[in-house]
């Protein structure tokens, strides 16, 4: 197995590796930390801190007279190991120790290094109230992925390294400290209070945490240990909706893992201006406080309850098991991801479950396509932080699924068993993970493996069917069209089901007619007749002996296998499988199959199904797909779907509306939005809709400054939860790129002062209309965006990146340039360099064809009208 293969010969696709990229390994060990003690005194006014960093080495070896460790941006006052003082060079990244003793195996050292902080950049962050938010609350908190927690405390800053830990520390005694482990002590001192934390359980320095604040408390359990929630006062009972699933979750992981959560209590705190969606600190996960939800918010919510689930998988992928090294990071990123997946069959059903799989395949498939290909283990970056993208988060848990699928559902859950079982505070390797499949289940995957995990890439299958009546025999050709004509190094070797589906009813089935569609695919589901065949080649034909023609083809039963599938089957077979194959992602690609031959025989089928669908998941493909169909009778289908009892359905009806422009389309969103949806996401939809249908060049597109007096209304009238429903009017407005109005109004939104959430809508928003602007008004965006481009932030710097990556003009990219040079973060920077790239695709090319685009569009509209009467008269014809 080669952790060298990149496909940079490939030219389809980008790749992973930047400028500056080299292969990276764990630093040779000195010794063993034990133990790490940090006793700090904050100064929150300030931002600043100090204290003694002590850490207990045990040596591995003899002889060694120098320790380095990484200490970056810390005032370094004093080292001394046993009590000793010693000489020590610091360069502003890392602390060289030159020892007085040379070291002896078996002779512990106790490393004692007293420093302070002031205005730290990363590692520890401090939120305060100010002139523009005097509303925000106090806290400080950490953050250590990948490799920050040098920047607050000196340490072995890798994963490699396992010890147990302490933190005590002095703070006002209005607010609170939360940290690993148990409390083991308070003290007051005056107006001060000393935490003690104390982490017995073994975990690397970028596990451990700090949260500090005003925090409410609210206390639950699990099988005797304290399950705690900390958020903001006056929040309580959006913890309770938010993370109340938690010791079911506990109880779910516990026993799907085969191992009990090992640490003695499970903190979660939500914490202000947090720069991921969570952290899994060692027993403390840290959340940003965006994820707790209202009452109305969480009817259509589940991003929160998949955080949360996320968060706790890790306690054992990632915190009880430990990755060795960066580049193995999709083992704990992908079983939580994966973690996801399960805790949806668990809680909802196998049709949701398969659904979220199809959305997280979608995820890094948009990634791969569009960002770069890259293999999963990878040891070659410039920081380790570029590793955390879709191919370990999203393919991670496609592969685990993959994995499940190959193993079967009992042989899998041994496997994984085994695999923390024998881990349990330890660290691994790939190989590990490979190694207990076998050991448990004594099957090889490293076919497996090697394709999907250590290589870039997935197979694309373009599917072709026909029937041979004479000979009742089905004919299925497979292509790989990702595949090399000359090499086939692209080439991928799997065994899938095909099955051939038949609509009557079998002899499993009672007597009673069939009312329901559920009956329906459950009678159906026992007439697949399925076969399973070797692809590995680059086209294939394959033959299939059948008493009688099937109604439909269902390729790739289950649907277990990450790839992309193109169906060339008749219209006939592709409206039965949409009707009648049991899985519901076999149905959608018949939806998508059906879209793309168009016609009003499919837009009454599509219609059907948005109506009649059991699975929600597929019912917000389909108008997604109907939306495709330039008819306008789509839009007859479509509008129905508003009254979807499901409320993510109907946001994707209402989004789905924004592609059929017409004045009924128009009217039927702006009806929704001013009467409200019980949905935030669904009215958010819909102000992101009405600015859209606005841009159609049609005679019958509603007036531009309606549309900007509306979603005016809606900035002024709709704040609320997270921000989202004046988020979406922001994106309505963002529509309108030949406004002046509509970008004075986005101007106005991202002034500090303006609610965080909406104010970075506004900034990225730029990006989007700036497309249509004149020059003078394309220079007031510039000049707005490099003011904002001076911000610290992390979510500003990223919508900064966000709204340049858009623009078309060589300034945009300057801009950028400075921003990549400026930021400590080594996300933003990867960002800005992308974003780079884009503008110099989009210079000149854009430009070029924004007219020949809007001719087209014009001629589609007519064309769409032409047809529509056509399609009509000869529906008529034949009734």
């Amino acid at each position: 197995m080669s952790q060298f293969y990149f496909d940079t010969d490939n030219n389809r696709h980008k790749s992973f590796e930047l400028p500056g990229a080299k292969p990276h390994y764990n630093p040779d060990r000195p010794g063993q930390v034990e133990h790490i003690f940090l006793d700090l005194a904050l100064d929150i006014p300030n931002q600043s801190y100090h204290g003694i960093c002590s850490i207990r080495l045990l040596p591995i070896r003899n002889g060694i007279d120098r320790l380095t460790l990484d200490a970056v941006n810390l005032n370094i006052k004093s080292v001394q190991v046993d009590e000793e003082s010693q000489n020590f060079d610091y360069d502003g990244e890392q602390l060289s120790i030159q020892l007085a003793k040379a070291t002896q195996v078996g002779k512990r050292l106790l490393i004692a290094i007293a420093y302070s902080v002031e205005k730290p950049q990363r590692g520890i962050y401090f939120i305060q109230p100010d002139k523009h938010y005097p509303n925000k609350p106090t806290q400080v908190w950490t953050q250590g992925e990948d490799e920050d927690s040098r920047f607050w405390f000196p340490c072995f800053d890798y994963p490699g390294q396992l010890s147990t830990s302490e933190i005590r520390v002095r703070i006002p005694k209005n607010l609170i400290a939360i940290s690993n482990g148990e409390l083991i002590d308070t003290q007051k001192d005056g107006d001060e209070k000393i935490y003690h934390w104390s982490q017995q359980q073994i975990h690397p320095t970028y596990l451990m945490t700090l949260a500090v604040g005003d925090f409410a408390e609210i206390r639950d359990e699990w099988q005797g240990k304290p399950v705690t929630y900390y958020v903001e006062k006056a929040r309580e009972k959006d913890a309770k909706i938010s993370m109340g699933k938690t010791p079911r979750m506990m109880e779910f992981l516990s026993d799907k893992y085969g191992y009990p959560y090992a640490f003695p209590k499970y903190a979660q705190v939500c914490v202000d201006d947090f720069i991921f969606g969570g952290m899994e600190n060692t027993s403390t996960t840290l959340l940003t406080d965006r994820c707790l939800l209202d009452e109305r918010a969480a009817l259509d919510n589940r991003t929160t309850e998949s955080l949360v689930v996320h968060e706790l998988a890790h306690q054992w992928f990632g915190d009880l098991v430990v990755i060795k090294h960066w580049s193995h990071a999709w083992i704990k990123e992908g079983m939580a991801s994966y973690s996801e997946v399960m805790w949806t069959e668990h809680e909802y059903s196998l049709e949701e479950a398969a659904y979220y799989r199809l959305l997280e395949a979608r995820s890094y498939l948009s990634e791969d396509s569009s960002r770069y290909r890259r293999p999963m283990v990878t040891h070659v970056y410039r920081e380790a932080i570029e590793l955390y993208d879709r191919h370990i988060y999203e393919k991670g848990s496609c592969v685990y699924h993959m994995i499940r699928a190959e193993l079967g559902e009992e042989l899998f859950w041994q496997a994984i068993q085994t695999f923390v079982r024998d881990n349990a505070h330890k660290t691994v390797e790939t190989i590990d993970l490979l190694r207990a499949i076998e050991k448990a289940t004594g099957r090889n995957l490293a076919f497996l493996f090697d394709q999907y995990v250590y290589r870039g890439g997935h197979p694309d299958f373009k599917v072709a069917y026909s029937w041979d009546g004479d000979a009742n025999l089905a004919k299925v050709t497979v292509t790989q069209t990702q595949a090399d004509n000359n090499s086939g190094k692209d080439l991928f070797d799997l065994r899938i089901p095909i099955g051939f589906g038949y609509t009557q009813q079998t002899e499993t089935t009672t007597d009673a007619k069939l009312s329901t569609q559920h009956s329906a695919l459950s009678t159906l589901s026992s007439a697949l007749s399925t076969f399973t065949v070797r692809v590995n080649e680059r086209e294939q034909s394959f033959y299939f002996p059948l008493p009688e023609k099937p109604q439909f083809i269902s390729f790739d039963v289950g649907n277990h296998f990450l790839k992309t599938v193109s169906l060339e089957y008749p219209v006939p077979e592709l409206k039965a499988q949409l009707e009648f194959d049991p899985d519901p992602l076999s149905r959608i690609c018949a939806a998508e199959a059906l879209a793309k031959k168009g016609g009003l025989e499919v837009v009454k089928a599509l219609s059907a199904a948005l109506q009649n669908d059991s699975s929600w998941g597929v019912r917000i493909e389909v108008a997604k797909q109907l939306a495709e169909i330039k008819l306008d009778q789509a839009f007859d289908g479509l509008v129905l779907g508003l009254q979807d009892k499901n409320a993510v359905v109907r946001r994707a009806v209402v989004q789905a509306l924004a592609k059929i422009k017409t004045h009924e389309s128009y009217k039927a969103v702006k009806q929704l939005l001013q009467d409200g949806d019980p949905s935030y996401y669904v009215e958010a939809a819909a102000a992101h809709t009405v600015g859209a249908i606005a841009t159609a060049n049609s005679e019958e597109k509603p007036k531009e400054e309606k549309v900007i007096k509306l979603l005016k209304s809606v900035l002024e009238d709709k704040a609320g939860w997270n921000e989202v429903v004046r988020s979406g009017a922001v994106a309505g407005l963002a529509e309108l790129k030949t406004s002046e109005a509509a970008l004075n109004l986005l101007l106005e939104y991202t002034k500090l002062g303006i609610p965080q959430p909406l104010r970075l809508a506004a900034i990225r928003a730029l990006g989007k209309i700036s497309v249509g602007q004149n020059s003078v008004n394309l220079e007031r965006i510039l000049e707005r965006l490099a003011e904002l481009a001076k911000e610290t932030f992390f979510l500003t710097q990223v919508s900064v990146v966000a709204a340049l990556g858009q623009m078309e003009t060589p300034k945009a990219g300057a801009i950028l340039r400075s921003l990549a040079d400026q930021t400590p973060d080594g996300r933003v920077r990867r960002q800005a360099e992308e974003a780079m790239a884009n503008i110099q695709k989009n210079v000149g090319a854009e430009s070029a064809l924004r007219s020949l685009r809007e001719e087209l569009d014009q001629l589609k509209q007519q064309n769409q009208q032409l047809v529509s009467r056509l399609e009509n008269l000869e529906a008529k014809a034949k009734s």
